[in-house]
């Protein structure tokens, strides 16, 4: 009688062993697929917030551009008023910071969003040649002044 206790003692301990890693085998994979969705939802949102960082630079640096060309503008008009004999190298300046302002214009235009760490090295890259564009546009004021 003890060995059919010790058997089948032996015999529920392993069903319910093999029970219980069903179960978490089952609570594994739901676990696991909880996990993809919502990392899955976490590069959603990142994606989102990376693009709509991209909108919101280039909306600013379009405002940029723009005032840069006001000021080429007023340029422009100031020395068409102005009798100086130096009035063709200006224009000649002038017409160098309209085109550097022209291409970053494209720039900002015709980049394609392909990537959080391409974006990044974009970013610093048009915003230093913005920077020097900017200094450019500075220094001829504080020049002709």
């Amino acid at each position: 009688m003890k060995k059919i206790n010790m058997v089948l003692s032996a015999f529920i301990l392993m069903a319910g062993i093999a029970m219980i890693s069903c179960n978490s085998a089952s609570e594994k994979v739901e676990n696991a697929e909880s996990e993809v969705k919502e990392a899955n939802e976490n590069l959603v949102d990142a994606n989102a917030e990376y693009l709509a960082d991209v909108e919101k630079f280039k909306i600013e640096t379009n405002e940029k551009i723009e005032a840069n060309a006001k000021s080429i503008a007023d340029f422009n008009a100031r020395i068409a008023l102005d009798k100086k004999a130096a009035t063709a190298e200006y224009k000649a300046k002038i017409a160098a910071l309209e085109m550097k302002n022209s291409d970053m214009k494209k720039k900002i235009a015709d980049y394609k969003a392909d990537g959080k760490d391409s974006w990044t090295k974009f970013k610093e890259e048009f915003n230093r040649d913005m920077d020097e564009l900017g200094k450019s546009l500075k220094d001829f004021t504080v020049k002709n002044d």
